[in-house]
């Protein structure tokens, strides 16, 4: 399969879409299942596919997950694979996800008679723009009777041959904000006769840090970052409003759901206490990933005995988000890591960088582990993980 899944994954790197906009990446997928013969497809979604592999004997249901959009980056790269699509770049791996998991429906494809329950291949749009595409996916029925679900993302941060693992909290909520401090604008030479918006706005800029500082327990995991602010024309006018934008972290739901009260509370304090006024919008986002432990160590085991020992590592959450959490809502999951890095190919840089890339080594070991991990997880006696 390697020749054919690295065609696969270049053939997709060359032909990137963003999110939403997949139409010829899930065309291609869909035809591409439908000529292994054996599985029922259909498009739970106008850019997504799901294929379902229904075995001889009845048994447990396995969702196995990846994601096919990409990034509106222009590509740096100078590979003959590079991409045609101006300004749209596979700068995550999400090319290398697709191609590996149409590699794994085909091998099981030709392993039905060994399957025991069903597999479904769930192709998801729009990872990467919320509100995301997993939600959608869920609402069109897809995990409906899913017992278990796994998904893989490679990882720049990795060597090729490892595969990482991770109980427990793997990734971050993702909420977005933004502030509107409405003042009195006037000459820059005369401030005691306006309300000064900046000023203002640069306060509640510093207070929010107390957000996580002195409002969140230690213990939780939570990043409050202002991350835009835009206000004024001129160097000597004072304007009436300054707006600001920004993004929260945070690796529990419950921290999660604290904090847009906290931050209003603190907005509100400084505003008014100088005279001015506020509007504030909160958008949650993704909610935090949050691996099942049975499963987990279902992929933990398999990843020791396909692999060896020395190709696990197991590594500590990181404050990224992913949609993948919207299909663990539904049944336990567990999402972990393949190393997809190597220094000796100068194959470094990190995801969402213009010259990111991955060594291609790195998908046979991903299509190995969507195998042999549904095998396990079809195999779990009843009542258990």
């Amino acid at each position: 399969m390697r020749d054919e899944v690295i065609g696969w994954r270049r053939h997709l790197h060359r032909n990137p879409e963003l999110s939403f906009q997949e139409e010829e990446t899930s065309r291609l997928v869909y035809e591409t299942l439908e000529s292994f013969d054996g599985l029922v497809l259909s498009r739970p979604t106008p850019t997504s596919v799901l294929a379902r592999l229904v075995g001889e004997e009845p048994g447990r249901t396995i969702a196995l997950r990846a994601d096919m959009d990409a990034l509106p980056i222009t590509e740096k790269n100078d590979f003959e694979f590079t991409s045609c699509n101006s300004g749209v770049m596979h700068a995550c791996g999400h090319d290398g996800h697709t191609a590996m998991l149409l590699g794994a429906a085909k091998i099981l494809v030709g392993m039905r008679e060994r399957i025991r329950g069903e597999v479904r291949f769930l192709f998801q749009h729009a990872e990467e723009q919320p509100p995301g595409g997993a939600g959608q996916m869920i609402e069109a029925g897809v995990m409906e009777g899913v017992d278990a679900v796994i998904g893989i993302h490679l990882s720049s941060y990795l060597s090729v041959g490892k595969i990482g693992v991770g109980y427990g909290p793997r990734g971050a909520a993702a909420d977005t904000f933004e502030i509107w401090i409405n003042g009195k604008g006037g000459h820059a030479a005369r401030p005691n006769k306006v309300v000064d918006t900046v000023a203002i706005a640069a306060q509640v800029v510093t207070n929010l840090q107390h957000v996580v500082s002195r409002n969140a327990d230690p213990l939780d995991n939570v990043v409050v970052s202002v991350t835009r602010i835009a206000g004024g024309t001129t160097h000597n006018v004072i304007p009436e409003t300054v707006e600001m934008e920004g993004t929260v972290r945070a690796l529990q739901e419950e921290a999660q759901e604290k904090v847009a009260g906290t931050m209003e509370r603190v907005i509100e304090g400084v505003t008014e206490a100088h005279g001015a006024s506020y509007s504030f919008e909160y958008q949650r986002g993704y909610r935090p990933v949050i691996n099942d432990e049975g499963v987990t160590q279902v992929v933990e085991e398999t990843a020791r005995e396909v692999f060896g020992e020395d190709a696990v590592e197991l590594t500590p959450p990181a404050m990224g988000s992913e949609d993948f959490s919207a299909f663990q809502h539904e049944a336990p999951g567990s999402f972990f890591s393949v190393g997809a890095r190597n220094e000796e190919k100068g194959i470094t840089y990190p995801h969402h960088h213009p010259r990111f890339t991955i060594d291609e080594d790195a998908l046979p070991v991903g299509v190995k582990m969507f195998v042999c991990a549904a095998f396990e997880l079809l195999d779990v006696e009843p009542g258990g993980v």
